[in-house]
Order: structure tokens, then C-alpha cells, then sequence
């Protein structure tokens, strides 16, 4: 009887580099770690800054509350904002404003020598203040208290004092609603602009603010 030749049994061979599915595995390895180091590098592009954390006015001492700090991806050339690898340069002063939640340059900050303003509290009537917060900016007229001569024809002429001044802070109002209402607003005035604005609080003049072009508005901070 004749005997079925069998089969024979086919060795497995190990996979060359000439075996295609093994250099597409190799190259799909290689792109997923060149992407991955990209992301880490990615991330490791962003920097720490000062943003401020409220508006910032001109004039304004600088406390550990005035900054927050972020971690943020800058652009070639964009060193020229406030570094926060430091601390925060507390005691040193706001040169110009710079808005809440902006990023401080290093050049709106510097020593009180090159601060040109002076904080000073005014009263004003309160219907020329509404919707004026820390930051607005306001031009301030000043209507000189007429002579009690009693010449109801004598006129005081309205004059401008101040324009585009910053408002520190607006404080409470007294003498209930209506004309009589009166707010009390700390503004920073230029120094050579103190003493003229200091003599017509003094004379009783009225003072009206208004709001410049741009001006912040609202509750803000």
C-alpha cells in the first residue's frame, strides 16, 4: 500500500526590517513620542506674570492684593511685562493705568518719584457721580460760589480745571436724594493742579464731574 507523502511543517521566521507592517509599527511609535515631547514642550513655553487684579490706577501704591499671577504662552519680543518668577514690587507705584484682569507692563510701575499725581478728595453733587467707579476718568468743572451781594444778576462763570482725572475711589453719599445730595470722590490730580483745585473746595465753588470719552462705569473695583 502506498503511503501518503505529508505534508511538511513551515518554520516561523522572525519578522525582518524588510517586512512592511513591522516599519509602519516602528514609524506610528516614533510619531506618537515626537507629539507627545511637543505637548510637554508646549506647555513648558508658558511663563509667570503679574495681571492686575482690579483696575489699576496712576498713582496707586502697589500691595500684594494689586497682582495675581498667571502662567501664560508670550510671543518673541513680549518680555516687557512684569515677570512673577519674583514677588510682587509692593511699595512702588502704578505710573499709568492698567485695567483689571490686563497684563502688567514694567513699565506702568515704578518708585513714587515718578509718580506726577496727588490723591484728593472732593465733593461733589451726587447726580453728576452716578455710575463713576475706581478707575473712571472724569473732567471736573468748578462753578465759584456767587458774592453774597445780593444782585440776583451776578453770575459765576463755570470753568474747567481738570480733564480726563482718575478716580481713586468714590466714597459714601450724604444730605439724602435729590439736589442737595452730595458724594464724596477721591481723584488723582496732577500736582501743579492741587492747590487751584484745593481753594475752590475751600471757597465752597461747586464741582461737577463728568465723565470723559471711555470712561469705566458701573460697580467695578
Amino acid at each position: 500500500m502506498t503511503e501518503l507523502a505529508s505534508p511538511s511543517a513551515k518554520r516561523l521566521q522572525r519578522p525582518s526590517w524588510r517586512d512592511s507592517r513591522l516599519v509602519v509599527g516602528v514609524l506610528l511609535v516614533v510619531v506618537a513620542a515626537t507629539l507627545g515631547a511637543k505637548a510637554v514642550a508646549s506647555a513648558d513655553d508658558r511663563v509667570p506674570v503679574w495681571v492686575a487684579a482690579s483696575n489699576l490706577v496712576a498713582g496707586d501704591e502697589v500691595a500684594e492684593t494689586s497682582f495675581v499671577r498667571a502662567d501664560v504662552r508670550l510671543a518673541d519680543g513680549m518680555n516687557a511685562y512684569l515677570a512673577a518668577d519674583a514677588p510682587a514690587p509692593t511699595g512702588s507705584f502704578m505710573v499709568r493705568d492698567v485695567r483689571a484682569g490686563e497684563l502688567v507692563p514694567v513699565s506702568a510701575v515704578g518708585g513714587a518719584d515718578a509718580v506726577a499725581v496727588q490723591r484728593v478728595t472732593v465733593r461733589a453733587d451726587a447726580m453728576s457721580t452716578t455710575g463713576l467707579a475706581r478707575g473712571s476718568r472724569v473732567d471736573v468743572f468748578v462753578t465759584p460760589k456767587a458774592p453774597s451781594t445780593g444782585d440776583t444778576a451776578t453770575t459765576t462763570p463755570t470753568k474747567k480745571v481738570l480733564e480726563s482725572a482718575a478716580v481713586a475711589a468714590v466714597m459714601t453719599s450724604s444730605g439724602g436724594f435729590g439736589a442737595g445730595s452730595m458724594t464724596s470722590v477721591q481723584i488723582y490730580v496732577p500736582a501743579d493742579k492741587v492747590q487751584p483745585l484745593v481753594e475752590a473746595v475751600d471757597g465752597e465753588a461747586k464741582l461737577t464731574l463728568v465723565p470723559s470719552v471711555g470712561a469705566v462705569t458701573g460697580g467695578g473695583a
